[in-house]
């Protein structure tokens, strides 16, 4: 064999051998990419495992709050019904309390109105006395001279000896 077969076949056999060993390097590619692609796989089952026990906390804690809002939430409206009720009796009683005061103050006690029974009932008497002894005579000065006269019933007839007493209208 010459020098340049020699050199020939050195270099084929440095080719197979380079060939040989990107094969070899090829498989463990592969087989590392395979390794690579379930490791992935079984990293996105980690990765969703983990992210749904993340949310499934963070849902609980957000209904949590939520609860503890509502709970808020109805202890105002009972406060805010309870501070209207309040406001809405004192609307109510005040100005009732203060009339109440006022005509207290104002009107008779009871024994002042029993007191003014009794003097309206003696007054009553009074005039009913003075009503029946002549007090509804309508007497009025007449004439030039002012004379006292009185009104006269013209359809009574006259009394005494001489006639010369006449009724007083209304009597």
């Amino acid at each position: 064999m010459s020098g340049a077969a020699l050199a020939a076949d050195n270099d084929t056999v440095r080719l197979g051998l380079l060939m040989e060993a990107a094969q070899s390097h090829q498989e463990l590619v592969d087989g590392s990419l395979r390794q690579l692609q379930a490791h992935t796989r079984g990293l996105d089952e980690v990765v969703r495992d983990e992210i749904r026990r993340v949310m499934s906390a963070e849902l609980a804690e957000l209904m949590e709050e939520a609860t503890r809002a509502a709970e808020v939430l109805r202890a105002l409206a009972r406060a805010a019904r309870l501070r209207a009720a309040l406001w809405s009796t004192l609307a109510a009683v005040v100005p009732g309390a203060v009339v109440a005061i006022f005509l207290w103050w104002w009107l008779p006690s009871p024994a002042q109105m029993a007191a003014l029974r009794s003097q309206h009932a003696h007054l009553a008497a009074a005039v009913a006395r003075l009503s029946s002894g002549g007090g509804r005579i309508d007497l009025r000065r007449c004439g030039d001279t002012s004379r006292l006269c009185v009104r006269i019933d013209r359809h009574a007839p006259a009394y005494g000896e001489q006639a010369d007493y006449l009724v007083v209208r209304g009597y």
